[in-house]
């Protein structure tokens, strides 16, 4: 572990590959699982505000959870997606002609019909971040789920905080991230 700014994070995003191999996984992440994807207070509004112009990328079953559950739930104190009772999805998915499983709330950022990409957690899937009074706590979520992303990661040579690059920018911005680049170059050797 090592400081950076006000955060701890974890050697092994930096030690670890990773890209996601959506080909062998088919998005399970987004369907296995034994509750929804964390979410900051923030961004319980954007989902709101959003929530019309996601509605249509989403799946019937997807649409009833929310009418019956909410845009999200809390559970034990933390705010998070709700999942589709008959099948534990999360209800923002949504499936390609090949039956992967994608984000609907992506989908309609991938077709410009949002600003919003996805939660932050999720965006920076495999990387947790847990926060503290003091400060925020980054760690590598390791799943069994993503063993071929761990593979093709390691054959494509693209250590985790690359591949979360974008994410971990939106969250920490690009002073972090450089500092942790620097990190990253000082282990290296």
């Amino acid at each position: 572990m090592f400081q950076l700014g006000k955060t701890i994070v974890s050697e092994e995003i930096i030690e670890n590959d990773f890209v996601c191999n959506l080909s062998a996984c088919k998005g399970t992440c987004c369907v296995d699982g034994e509750a929804g994807a964390p979410l900051e207070e923030e961004e319980l509004k954007i989902l709101m505000d959003i929530y019309p112009k996601v509605k249509p990328y989403l799946t019937k079953e997807g649409i009833e959870a929310i009418e019956d559950q909410g845009l999200f739930i809390t559970s034990e104190g933390e705010y998070e997606t709700p999942l589709i009772p008959s099948n534990d999805s999360c209800v923002y998915i949504n499936y390609d002609e090949k039956g992967i499983a994608q984000c609907g709330i992506e989908e309609a950022y991938n077709q410009g019909d949002i600003a919003w990409k996805k939660p932050i957690s999720c965006h920076l899937y495999p990387v947790r971040v847990k926060d503290y009074s003091e400060f925020a706590a980054v760690n590598y979520h390791k799943w069994e789920i993503c063993d071929d992303a761990c593979t093709l990661g390691k054959e494509l040579q693209v250590p985790v905080y690359k591949f979360v690059k974008q994410a971990l920018i939106r969250k920490f911005g690009e002073d972090w991230y450089d500092e942790l680049e620097k990190v990253a170059e000082k282990m290296k050797r």
